[in-house]
């Protein structure tokens, strides 16, 4: 009996993987992260949390100017070791139809970075990544929850003085925010069919 190879990911390079590393990897889990050299494997998703990204990433790119375009589940090479995957970014329009690289965005591509949080991404999505995204300069970051079926938008804008992100209001029902453009969304549309 022949024993197949181990991925080349199951055991990591000393030092844990690099970003540019970790962008070659193959055959990997979708929606895998690299977080601090180290690989972050996701539980299956959840209904909500399919749905909430269907509803944002839909909205937002219909609400966005012209220069921005919205996109789910697209790796941002942060720095060295750090290649999240938010649940959906804002970017700029020349970005999105940027050719190469065609697997991942820069800091300076994204707006927004949004996450929807799940129970196995609690900590990551409340502490780890919002420092991180603040850290590489991506000026707004939304966390949205799932209360007891209810949605909630946790927004934040990054503040030029400390570099870290500030609260700016807490959504129930209604998502209405001036920035980073003029966006108004009905979060009880959630699942609602004929919403994105």
């Amino acid at each position: 009996m022949s024993v197949e190879p181990l991925p080349d990911w199951v055991v990591p390079p000393p030092g844990g993987f690099t970003a540019e590393g970790f962008l070659r990897l193959t055959g990997l889990p979708p929606h895998t992260e690299l977080i601090d050299g180290s690989l972050v494997f996701v539980s299956p998703q959840e209904k909500w949390h399919s749905r909430v990204i269907n509803l944002l990433t839909g909205q937002l790119d219909q609400q966005a100017p012209a220069e921005l375009r919205a996109d789910r589940e697209m790796t941002v090479r942060l720095g060295k070791r750090q290649a999240p995957e938010p649940d959906v970014v804002v970017v700029t329009a020349e970005a999105y139809a940027r050719e190469e690289p065609s697997t991942y965005y820069l800091p300076q591509d994204v707006v927004l970075a949004l996450e929807a949080v799940s129970p196995d991404s609690e900590d990551r999505d409340r502490d780890t990544k919002p420092r991180k995204y603040a850290a590489a300069g991506i000026p707004h970051y939304w966390r949205v929850e799932n209360d007891r079926g209810r949605t909630v938008v946790y927004v934040y804008e990054r503040d030029p003085a400390t570099g870290a992100y500030a609260l700016t209001g807490i959504h129930h029902e209604r998502l209405k925010t001036p920035v980073p453009f003029p966006v108004d969304i009905d979060l009880t549309a959630v699942g609602r069919r004929g919403q994105s």
